[in-house]
């Protein structure tokens, strides 16, 4: 190899140190093959292939090394030649101001309800979770009654059949607004192992008319289709106002469309409970409430002590906290709602963080930085009671709001 250039002798120890890289080796080929030396230059192109088989470029080096004529590349097929008018190029010359000749209709966009057998694609539909109802904290009151009046006939369907009783059901929970109604209704599918679906008004109304009722037929068609399943009608004083108070007809429809969804004719609900939550029941439409439909309430007051301690704890649970005392904070944060404890935690760790800040030293959040939040937030649940209040005193027909009226006398509301 004395003749081999300096060039190629480089190229060679690099190679060896590298064995396995085609395109240095490549580089080596094409070197050797410029200077003549086609054998050599056949070896290194045999090696790059046994590394790369299937590389285009290593095949062409070898048949070019050995001498043989290349592959020749099939005549593409001559195009025809034009006859008549080109009308493609006419349509480009003058698109600008005449319309094209032909035009391709739209897709037509998907309504809710029309066609569409993947319930997915257009309401959500939330499989069995993890949640149940060991997952909220305290109120135990209300859990013992969810299970006494709802639960345990869910949990029993050969008892529920002996007795005529149908795997059906409906419970219209009320209270205060951030107390918890929309992750009780999630527990309480957990509970049961269904589906859960979440159901409001931006979900149903719809500006044609007609197209409301479609939409609420089609989210019970849904739920049938999901069954067992929890379909949880959230605001429903919305989607279930009083009819006697609207002026709009197709509003009105579609609360007759509700009423008539939820008597489920023939049997059609089975497996289908449906948990309805409101802040203003009294703006709920009397026929909702008749036997067979929402015929059960359960009101849902600001989180008890044990709530508020489980709750205080989720949303410190990821900060940086000392001397924390639950048991204290627990203590002056009565009244506040779960939205309002988590708005405190919140608080808390602003004052610690712009403390941090001014000061350029890191420090933790303490009981007085979560004392002095608790004294800043005003509960946001005292409107409502200033307004429910006036219900449950002088409105409380067939006694839908006597657990209402103990709690505010216990509470020295009235």
């Amino acid at each position: 190899m004395s003749h081999e250039s300096p060039l190629i002798q480089s190229l060679r120890t690099a190679v060896a140190a590298a064995p396995t890289d085609v395109p240095l080796r490549l580089h080596l080929a094409e070197l050797l093959l410029g200077e003549g030396l086609s054998d050599a230059a056949v070896s290194e192109a045999a090696v790059a292939l046994q590394h790369a088989p299937g590389d285009a470029g290593a095949r062409a080096l070898m048949v070019r090394a050995m001498g043989m004529p290349a592959p020749e590349a099939p005549e593409a097929p001559a195009a025809p030649a034009p006859t008549g008018f080109d009308w493609r190029a006419a349509e480009d010359q003058v698109k600008d101001a005449v319309p094209p000749r032909f035009v391709t209709p739209e897709a037509p966009v998907p309504v809710a309800g029309q066609g569409d057998s993947d319930d997915a694609a257009v309401w959500e539909v939330d499989t069995p979770g993890s949640v149940t109802l060991a997952d909220v904290g305290g109120m135990q009151e209300i859990k013992d009654r969810l299970e006494a009046a709802f639960l345990a006939p869910m949990r029993n369907p050969e008892l529920g059949r002996l007795y005529g009783k149908s795997l059906r059901g409906g419970l219209l929970m009320y209270g205060p607004p951030g107390c918890g109604k929309t992750f009780i209704a999630r527990a309480v599918a957990g509970e049961l192992g269904a589906s859960f679906m979440s159901v409001s008004i931006n979900d149903v109304l719809d500006m044609w008319m007609g197209n409301s009722e479609r939409n609420m037929h089609e989210v019970f068609e849904t739920a049938r289709r999901q069954a067992p399943c929890v379909l949880f009608l959230d605001e429903v004083d919305a989607l279930g106002a009083k009819r006697s108070r609207m002026h709009h007809g197709g509003m009105r429809n579609t609360v007759n469309q509700l009423l008539t969804e939820l008597d489920g004719v023939d049997g059609a609900n089975e497996g289908v409970f449906v948990l309805a939550a409101t802040n203003v029941p009294w703006d709920v439409d009397i026929a909702l409430r008749r036997p067979g439909r929402l015929d059960r309430t359960l009101l849902v007051l600001p989180p008890d002590a044990p709530a508020r301690e489980a709750i205080l704890r989720y949303h410190l649970r990821d900060r940086p906290i000392e001397s924390v005392d639950l048991g204290k904070l627990v203590k002056v944060t009565e009244d506040l709602s779960g939205a309002d404890l988590a708005h405190l935690c919140e608080s808390a760790s602003e004052r610690a963080l712009l403390d941090s800040t001014r000061t350029g030293t890191v420090r933790m959040i303490n009981m007085k930085d979560l004392l002095a939040a608790a004294k800043e937030v005003r509960p946001s649940t005292d409107p409502w009671f200033a307004s429910a209040r006036n219900v449950a005193m002088f409105a409380n027909e067939g006694g839908m709001y006597d657990e209402l009226l103990a709690y505010l006398k216990r509470k020295r509301k009235l």
